[in-house]
């Protein structure tokens, strides 16, 4: 079975560049100069007239994945090889399970309408999956930060239905990104073993430990760094495109400004929401005017003890423990910081002004 740097690898053996693309069946068929049916998947090469050369990896009703070879660049024993590979190839698509089209179908349509900037659209019957995505269901994004392979929808498919032990969908979005939706059900298997352990868990806490735990186990079984993001439990025949914008711009949130965390949930970012949607300028005039008198805020030991002090809640004693420092000793920074800053963050106003400069601080130091 071939592993996904096989194109790296091809590069190698071949001593040449080779590129991938998607284009449409459309395009495959006018380049090809041949009139077939749009629903014929395109196998085998095309000679292209600038010398550049086509060969289809893999091609559905829509579009084709393509290898694109330089003109002029292979022996004739060098493009056995590469044909044999594609062979390789599409053998072990065929024993990968892919999406069902009707899940690839409201994948893409999803995708339209967010592109159309529509975000409340009307469902079309035949993507509502007889009817199961007007039931409630909690809402999962998955992103992942590896190339995609050829096994990849199959491997999540199988890690997902060992995980939830439950019945899930499991929807392409875009590359390397997924949609995956759960019963409810789930809601309640979680709060029973939460029970046996503590007190009784929120619906928030709830979801935000089976993100963790789904986390985990991807972290674990799955090859490569992924993010993932939850919701509330919604209907999807109703608001799967806005829940979708909204688990897109979370994980975008999460990855600007907590740089390492991997679980984004839209409930902990509403103040970076709102900050995000700053214009620079504006960003950088207020960061200025906060720190006219003094940048200490942005040496490393007062960021640290600014990070676990407002992570704490502002509590000094807890704080303390967790920077392993004497409590005097906390007290010492923040009454420097206050007198060089004139901010004292154990006063509420003071320290929303500093939290938010912290925040902003993430975000330009970046750009």
């Amino acid at each position: 079975m071939l592993s996904m740097p096989w194109k790296e690898q091809l590069e190698q053996v071949l001593n040449c560049p080779l590129r991938t693309a998607r284009i449409s069946v459309v395009a495959w068929h006018e380049a090809a100069r041949e009139e077939q049916a749009a629903q014929v998947r395109p196998t085998g090469r095309i000679e292209l007239a600038d010398g550049r050369t086509w060969y289809a990896i893999a091609a559905d009703s829509r579009s084709v994945d393509v290898l694109e070879v330089p003109a002029e660049r292979l022996t004739m024993k060098e493009q056995r090889l590469l044909e044999w590979t594609i062979q390789q190839l599409s053998v072990e698509r065929e024993a990968v399970p892919e999406a069902e089209p009707h899940l690839e179908e409201l994948g893409q349509w999803v995708q339209e309408q967010l592109d159309a900037g529509i975000h409340q659209p009307d469902m079309p019957e035949r993507l509502t999956a007889g009817g199961r995505l007007f039931s409630d269901m909690i809402p999962f994004l998955l992103m992942s930060e590896q190339a995609t392979s050829l096994s990849l929808y199959g491997e999540l498919e199988k890690l997902l239905s060992s995980f939830f032990e439950e019945e899930v969908m499991l929807i392409p979005l875009k590359e390397q990104e997924w949609l995956i939706l759960g019963p409810t059900a789930l809601l309640s298997d979680a709060d029973q073993e939460e029970r046996t352990d503590g007190p009784e868990e929120t619906q928030e806490e709830l979801l935000a430990s089976m993100c963790s735990g789904l986390h985990g186990m991807l972290a674990s079984e799955w090859v490569g760094e992924c993010h993932l993001a939850v919701a509330e439990p919604m209907t999807p025949a109703k608001s799967i495109v806005e829940t979708v914008g909204l688990l897109r711009e979370t994980i975008y949130l999460g990855r600007r400004f907590y740089v390492g965390d991997n679980i984004h949930l839209p409930w902990r970012l509403h103040l970076e929401r709102l900050l995000g949607s700053v214009p620079e300028a504006q960003r950088a005039r207020f960061m200025n005017q906060i720190l006219s008198q003094s940048d200490v805020l942005l040496e490393q030991e007062f960021l640290t003890t600014l990070e676990t002090f407002f992570s704490l809640d502002c509590n000094v004693s807890e704080t303390a423990k967790k920077l392993y420092i004497h409590r005097n000793t906390l007290l010492y920074r923040l009454d420097k910081l206050k007198q060089e800053t004139g901010l004292d963050v154990r006063v509420f106003s003071d320290a929303v002004l500093v939290k938010i400069l912290l925040l902003l601080y993430k975000v330009t130091k970046r750009m």
